[in-house]
């Protein structure tokens, strides 16, 4: 294989990861919560003995994007929206993940849950359990819950490098390092976040990439179709 093959195939597999990270993008434009994500890409040299060393294309890190997306009004009273920096810390059988989805309901025991089912954490870890019968529910800017006056619990705010999440499903993250507390969170109750896709912006760069995805085909093929005729050529057309 010639070093225009290598070159090509190694730009050809970053390419195919931007599509499959633009793809979901676009899949998961009204998912609550959900953070857009791509590739950063690099390249890379390698040194060949006699000859000019060699540039290949690779994906340097994968980048989480940590802009605010829309807030939208939905009146629920256990319906929360993070304004700025921070996740709410939820409880899976996997450990403790991080979510800006903000959708909440009351499971059987009372217990402040995702919609997926897991519990969401207070501060210190410890499940948010309201009593039967609650009447007033309020969430304050801090994330203070309160039961009809009462303050029940506050809720875990936490925030981590954007470079140690790691995404698992639509809105879900775990973080490989360190997490620290929100020192001021700000909370709006009865809403919930929108995805910050721009579906415009996403098909966009889906055609460019694209685009550049065909040039890379074509360079290979160009390069077999020389390959090919040089072969005939030293071979004498047999």
């Amino acid at each position: 294989m010639s070093n225009v093959s290598y070159v090509s195939l190694s730009r050809q597999a970053a390419l195919a990861r931007e599509l499959a990270s633009i793809a979901n993008n676009v899949a998961n434009a009204d998912t609550d919560g959900f953070r857009r994500d791509g590739y950063i890409f690099s390249e890379y040299v390698i040194e060949l003995r006699g000859e000019p060393s060699l540039s290949q294309t690779r994906i340097g890190a994968r980048m989480i994007d940590a802009a605010q997306g829309k807030a939208i009004e939905t009146g629920g009273a256990l319906d929360a929206a993070i304004e700025g920096p921070g996740y709410f810390a939820v409880e899976t059988p996997r450990g403790v993940r991080l979510t800006r989805a903000g959708s909440f309901q009351l499971n059987d025991q009372g217990v402040l849950s995702t919609a997926d089912g897991w519990s969401v954490s207070g501060e210190g870890g410890a499940a948010i359990v309201l009593p039967g019968g609650t009447g007033r529910i309020v969430i304050s800017s801090d994330g203070v819950v309160s039961a009809d006056g009462v303050q029940v619990a506050k809720l875990e705010i936490v925030d981590a490098d954007p470079a140690e999440l790691v995404r698992e499903g639509a809105n879900l993250f775990r973080v490989t390092g360190e997490v620290a507390p929100v020192q001021n969170p700000s909370v709006r109750q009865g809403y919930v976040e929108a995805s910050n896709v721009n579906p415009v912006l996403e098909i966009s760069r889906m055609i460019e990439v694209q685009r550049a995805f065909e040039i890379g085909e074509r360079m290979l093929e160009d390069d077999a179709e020389r390959t090919r005729r040089a072969v005939e050529t030293l071979s004498g057309g047999r």
